[in-house]
């Protein structure tokens, strides 16, 4: 299983990006980042630190991300929340304890995608979230939930278990 605070493949390069020692630093604009970044990177970094930030119940460097008038769409339900106070304070009154598992993060400009598990005091539920950034913030984010399901009997012969292979791509990497 993949890191709870990383993505199982967080590369730049070939350098993660812990080893580029920019995680975990103040959130700000990707215009006052290392130079030696290009924007992909820049953007990557953030949405780490979002994550992280998540994981880690800090608030403040969690959205930092977000612009003022940030738009948070949740389609499932409906909801949409406008500005960033309404985004935090609605995540801040959430009543479970949650963890965050981000297997993938994938983008480039200003669209970016993670892939996550979030887990909701101990059960797992997916999550991907679409982040549009204007001016090296995310203006509109649009998250969607999945829980998980029991597959179908008849299509086993066709399948394998993505939990198998995660492992087994584990231990060679490890190995």
């Amino acid at each position: 299983m993949p890191s709870r605070l990383l993505p199982a493949r967080g590369y730049v390069g070939n350098r993660t990006l812990l080893e580029m020692g920019d995680v975990g630093r103040e959130a700000r604009p990707p215009d006052l980042r290392s130079e030696m970044m290009d924007s992909d990177a820049q953007a990557m970094a953030r949405i780490m630190e979002h994550w992280e930030a998540s994981e880690r119940g800090d608030s403040a460097t969690e959205h930092a991300i977000y612009a003022a008038d940030a738009i948070l769409d949740y389609p499932q339900s409906g909801e949409r929340f406008r500005g960033r106070a309404t985004i935090a304070a609605q995540r801040g009154g959430h009543p479970a304890d949650r963890h965050f598992t981000v297997l993938r993060i994938t983008g480039s400009g200003d669209v970016w995608v993670s892939e996550c598990v979030i887990t909701y005091d101990g059960v797992p539920s997916r999550s991907v979230s679409i982040m549009e950034f204007s001016g090296g913030f995310v203006s509109h984010e649009t998250q969607y939930f999945a829980d998980p399901f029991d597959p179908p009997r008849w299509r086993a012969a066709l399948a394998e278990s993505m939990l198998r292979a995660q492992a087994e791509a584990d231990d060679r990497e490890s190995g």
